[in-house]
C-alpha cells in the first residue's frame, strides 16, 4: 500500500433495506448465535461412580424457550451448544437431541443446529456445529463419545492431548458432511496481553492446517457480555462487579466486548490472516442463565439480545452453513447495525466479506462500504449511532516459521471515516474510496463503533456494555495475478 490516501469518488444510497446478490432474492443477511446452552448442559452428581448428570446444573431454559427468544430478538439460526462430563454424549442423544427436534417443530421460523461446546482436547471450549442432516445424532454422538476431554470415565488424561485432537480432527475432516469448529472465549484464561492460556497461537494454526475445511476461526466477541449487569454473588468480586465476557484476569480483560485476540489491529487474529488463513470470527451469547432472572440470575443475554453473527445466505441450513464456513460474516454488539456491505472492486471485477479480488500489481481498488444503522431502540432501550467506521489493512505473506506469532506489523487503520465522509439516505450510510497501487497480496476488513475511542479500551468491571458497541466484518482478500 501506499500512505494513507483517500480519494472519494461517489455516494451512492441503497435502495432497498436488505442485501442483494445477483437476482436471487432470498439472499440476505441472517442473524444468528452460535453458541447457546439449554438445560441440558448438566451439573454432576460426583457422590456416585460414575457421576449422574444433573439437567439444568449449569443452564436453566429449555431448547424451545432458546429458540423463542432468538426468535423475539431477530434471529433466523442459532446453534445449540451444550456441554457435559462423564458419559455426557448419551445423555445428550437420549435428552437434548428429542428436545431440539420438538423446538424445530415449536419455532420453525429459526433453524436449528445441533451441536455442543465441545471439551476440545488440550485447549479451552469449541463450538462444533453439525450439518443438519437425518445422521445429525448419530454424528455428534460418535464425535463426543470417542474425543471430548471430558467424556471419559473414569477420567482419561491422554483424550485431553494435541494428539487426541488431531484425531478428532481426522475423524471429523473425513466425513460424509463436514461439521464446523471454532474455539470459544479464547483469550479467556489469559494472564495478560499477549499470554494467551488454554489456547495458544500454535494450536489455532496446527489445527486449522490439519483441517483447514473444518477448523475455521473463533470467537472474536465471547458471550456473558451481561455479567457486568447480574446480581448474582457467585459471579461478582470483592468490589461487587463483575467483567464483561467474564473475562475476570484484570491483565486480560475484553477489549471493547471483543477478546484481545481479534480487538488489537495487528495482534493474532491479523497475524493468521497475514498467512492467507481463511479464518473467521463469530459473536455469540454463551446463554446459560439470563443476568435479570427473578429465581436464579446469571451473567448472560438472551441469544440475539445483544450480540449476532450475521451471515450472508439463503435461508436453509446447507446455504447458512456454508456462508458461516466460506467466512460471509460480519458481527456486531447491541445491533448498532443490522447490515453491512463491503465491496472490492477492480476494473469489472468484484469480491465481497469473505470473498478473493484478484488483480493486477499495482492496481487501484474501489472500496465501497454500505451500512444499515437501524433507527429503533435496542433491547437496552437505546438508539446507538455509529460514530465512526474503521478501513484496516493488511498484508499476506504467507505462513510463518514461528508458529507462536501474534503480530502482523504490516496491519494499519488505513482510514478512520466519520459521517462527514459518507452520505445518508433514510438508515443506510454508503461511502466509496480509492486504494491506489496494490502491490502486495493483501486483506481488507472493517470494523465501527459507538464510541469515541480510537481503538477499543481494556473493559472496566462493571461498565454497562450497552454503552461500548463495535461491529466487525470478516476479510475480502486481495490477491495479485
Amino acid at each position: 500500500m501506499n500512505g494513507f490516501y483517500i480519494h472519494v469518488l461517489a455516494l451512492v444510497a441503497l435502495s432497498t433495506v436488505t442485501c442483494t446478490e445477483g437476482k436471487n432474492t432470498d439472499w440476505q443477511w441472517l442473524a444468528g448465535d452460535t453458541h447457546i446452552h439449554s438445560h441440558w448442559s448438566p451439573g454432576y452428581d460426583r457422590t456416585v461412580n460414575p457421576p449422574t448428570p444433573i439437567q439444568g446444573g449449569d443452564a436453566n431454559y429449555s431448547t424451545p424457550t432458546n429458540a423463542s427468544q432468538a426468535r423475539n430478538y431477530g434471529l433466523s439460526w442459532m446453534v445449540t451448544t451444550d456441554h457435559g462430563g462423564p458419559n455426557h454424549a448419551k445423555f445428550n442423544l437420549n435428552q437434548a437431541y428429542p428436545e431440539l427436534k420438538t423446538s424445530r417443530t415449536l419455532v420453525p421460523d429459526v433453524l436449528q443446529f445441533y451441536g455442543m461446546e465441545l471439551n476440545m482436547p488440550s485447549m479451552d471450549h469449541h463450538t462444533l456445529i453439525v450439518p443438519h442432516s437425518e445422521e445429525e445424532a448419530s454424528v455428534l454422538f460418535d464425535i463426543e463419545r470417542q474425543f471430548d476431554a471430558r467424556e471419559a470415565w473414569p477420567e482419561n488424561p491422554t483424550r485431553n492431548t494435541s494428539t487426541s485432537a488431531l484425531k478428532a480432527l481426522a475423524f471429523i475432516s473425513n466425513l460424509p458432511r463436514l461439521p464446523l469448529l471454532f474455539a470459544n472465549h479464547p483469550s479467556r484464561s489469559a494472564t495478560a496481553i499477549g499470554d494467551y492460556g488454554l489456547d495458544e497461537p500454535s494450536e489455532l494454526r496446527h489445527y486449522h492446517d490439519a483441517a483447514p475445511n473444518v477448523y475455521h476461526g473463533m470467537e472474536g466477541a465471547p458471550g456473558h457480555q451481561a455479567a457486568t449487569l447480574t446480581t448474582n454473588e457467585n459471579f461478582l468480586n470483592d468490589a461487587g462487579h463483575s467483567h464483561r465476557g467474564f473475562y475476570t484476569n484484570p491483565g486480560a480483560p475484553t477489549l471493547g466486548g471483543f477478546d484481545q485476540m481479534t480487538a488489537i489491529v495487528g495482534g493474532l487474529w491479523d497475524s493468521l490472516l497475514g498467512e492467507g488463513r481463511r479464518f473467521w470470527i463469530l459473536a455469540s451469547s454463551d446463554s446459560h442463565m439470563h443476568y435479570a432472572d427473578p429465581v436464579r440470575p446469571g451473567i448472560d443475554f438472551w441469544p440475539g439480545e445483544f450480540h449476532k453473527t450475521y451471515v450472508w445466505a439463503m435461508p436453509t441450513y446447507n446455504s447458512v452453513l456454508d456462508g458461516l464456513r466460506a467466512g460471509r460474516i460480519f458481527v456486531v454488539a447491541g445491533d448498532l447495525i443490522d447490515n453491512l456491505e463491503v465491496i472490492a472492486t477492480a476494473r469489472d471485477q468484484e469480491a465481497r466479506i469473505g470473498e478473493t479480488l484478484s488483480i493486477v500489481k499495482d492496481e487501484d481498488i474501489t472500496l465501497t462500504i454500505k451500512f444499515r444503522d437501524p433507527d429503533v431502540l435496542n433491547a437496552g432501550g437505546y438508539n446507538p449511532r455509529v460514530q465512526r467506521l474503521d478501513i484496516i489493512v493488511g498484508e499476506v505473506a504467507g505462513s510463518t516459521p514461528n508458529q507462536h506469532a501474534d503480530r502482523n506489523e504490516t496491519t494499519k487503520v488505513w482510514a478512520r471515516l466519520d459521517k462527514d465522509n459518507w452520505k445518508i439516505n433514510n438508515t443506510v450510510s454508503t461511502m466509496s474510496v480509492t486504494i491506489p497501487k496494490i502491490n502486495k497480496n493483501s486483506y481488507i476488513r472493517v470494523r465501527g463503533t459507538n464510541t469515541e475511542d480510537l481503538e477499543p479500551l481494556m473493559d472496566k468491571p462493571g461498565e454497562n456494555p450497552w454503552f461500548d458497541l463495535w461491529f466487525y466484518s470478516n476479510p475480502v482478500f486481495i490477491e495479485i495475478n
